[in-house]
């Protein structure tokens, strides 16, 4: 197999960073919600909003992200992806009621939804099919 240049080596680590980071958004929120609903004052049981804003933002924009990479391009889409998240996190992280809070999570989950599918693009593009693929020629 042959060997990657160093900046497809680098793009491929940004990509498999940001499929982590929202992999374990989507499911370490439902562990620490006990905890957020305490720091926020709130009731545990009004703290669902949290979870079904993301997942539902995620599960609306996830058909428009292949498109807006279509339109826009691959690289600008997934840089959006990655801004747009980290915003998110930081809003999640300075949100002082449930309502800032769920508006954070959506924001999280617009960048969230460009992600992954955009990030497997980017994969496609930058690495030659035949070992994306695993087939030797």
């Amino acid at each position: 197999m042959t060997e990657l240049p160093d900046n497809t080596r680098w793009q491929l680590w940004i990509v498999a960073f940001g499929f982590f980071m929202q992999s374990l958004d989507t499911t370490i929120v439902n562990t620490a919600l006990p905890s957020m609903a305490k720091s926020l004052g709130e009731s545990p049981l009004h703290m669902h909003m949290v979870v079904v804003s993301y997942v539902l933002t995620v599960a609306v924009m996830l058909p428009a992200s292949g498109w807006l990479a279509d339109k826009i391009g691959v690289r600008n889409i997934f840089f959006a992806a990655i801004v747009l998240f980290t915003l998110g996190s930081l809003f999640c992280a300075l949100s002082g009621t449930l309502n800032q809070l769920v508006l954070a999570r959506v924001l999280q989950g617009v960048g969230g939804a460009m992600m992954v599918p955009v990030g497997r693009l980017t994969v496609m593009k930058i690495v030659p099919r035949a070992q994306y693929i695993g087939v030797k020629l």
